[in-house]
């Protein structure tokens, strides 16, 4: 094997598919990345045996070849190298990167060992806008319930042309917390509900958030049997499917209310923030009361250890005087990905769902269940 390529172009591979290795113990070759050199071009790959990433970069191949070397240390060999042309060339068990007059050998192992990436070559084929996969999927995330307990809500829900057609719904709950965000479809008619795992679904979005050479502005998706293939740019993302049914989160979405309020984004977000330094750890429990009368909302917590706080936001509020108690980092969560400088809060009760949408955007909700008092 024996290839050349920029520092720009081979650093952006190694750092889409790093993420998805690690260290693993019982299989060492997953903790180091392919880099296989054909006639056509070259690719980088990882693998976690339920992600892989596929990653072409734009090079002069003289040599075809493949080899594995561990990911952590070509990403960060790289990341020190001048801007200038990186050749890359396999010696025996060892893969000479030389760049300028700084030149290096990295050990490796064989490519045969390396597990063989799957192939999708038919399935549910949908198009979305890359700018809104990837804002709605960092709309969503936060979402996603942090352990494994319960495999689907660890995952985001995926429904495709159900309720409308040409609609993509992403959501995700951890139980505490729910995120709906509707985005449309540039193509395909298929009504597909899938549940994608939250690892990968973080992956996707790092991949289209970064600039590709191709600068392209679709998405490609594509659904088979237990396997998603994701298209962008010269990436493609392949996963394997969360097994199960998603529970029917719509049952817990309020349809109406006795009182909404309408604040300012960034004040809500920081009076969150200052009453959540005055709550107790874990629990994180700040009261939001809302006032129609004196047009307000009043935000306080109290802390055994560290005191209490106070503070009162000028507001449109509508309907019944209401006091809810929140947990404010789960509030937070959903106010940093709102993208508008007003919110809409809407609340049933004190033991009701709380939904928090971005005024004037009905494409997005996110929902905490209220502290039980």
């Amino acid at each position: 094997m024996k290839l050349s390529c920029t520092k720009e172009n081979l650093s952006k591979a190694l750092s889409l598919v790093s993420g998805v290795t690690g260290k693993n113990i019982h299989l060492p070759i997953l903790n180091n990345i392919l880099i296989k050199a054909d006639e056509q071009k070259a690719e980088i790959i990882a693998t976690n045996l339920e992600l892989a990433i596929q990653v072409a970069v734009r090079a002069k191949v003289e040599e075809v070849g493949s080899f594995t070397v561990p990911a952590r240390t070509i990403l960060d060999f790289v990341a020190l190298l001048p801007d200038e042309k990186i050749d890359i060339h396999l010696q025996e068990n060892e893969l000479v990167v030389a760049c300028g007059k700084t030149s290096t050998k990295i050990k490796g192992m064989s490519a045969e060992d390396f597990p063989v990436i799957p192939t999708l070559e038919s399935g549910h084929g949908f198009l979305v806008q890359a700018d809104d996969i990837r804002f709605g999927l960092n709309q969503v995330l936060p979402a996603v319930a942090r352990n494994d307990i319960r495999p689907e809500l660890a995952g985001i829900y995926w429904g495709f042309n159900l309720g409308k057609q040409d609609e993509f719904v992403m959501a995700a709950t951890d139980s505490y917390r729910l995120a709906e965000k509707k985005i449309s479809l540039q193509q395909g008619k298929d009504s597909v509900k899938v549940i994608v795992p939250g690892r990968a679904a973080q992956e996707i979005a790092h991949i289209v958030a970064v600039e590709t050479e191709s600068k392209e502005e679709k998405v490609r998706l594509l659904i088979g049997e237990n396997q998603l293939l994701v298209s962008y740019g010269g990436a493609q993302i392949f996963t394997r499917l969360v097994e199960g049914n998603y529970p029917d989160y719509t049952q817990i979405i309020p349809k109406e209310f006795s009182v909404t309020a309408e604040v300012g984004t960034d004040l809500f977000a920081k009076e969150m923030k200052a009453a959540g330094l005055f709550t107790t750890t874990g629990v994180n429990a700040v009261s939001v009361h809302l006032d129609p009368t004196k047009k307000a909302v009043a935000v306080s917590s109290v802390s055994t250890q560290t005191g209490e706080y106070a503070s009162v936001i000028d507001a449109e509020v509508t309907g019944a005087e209401t006091t809810v108690l929140l947990n404010n980092r789960y509030v937070l969560d959903g106010l940093n990905s709102f993208s508008v400088p007003k919110t809409i809060l809407q609340v049933v009760g004190a033991d009701s769902p709380c939904v928090l949408r971005p005024q004037d955007d009905t494409s997005y909700l996110y929902i905490v269940m209220p502290i039980r008092q």
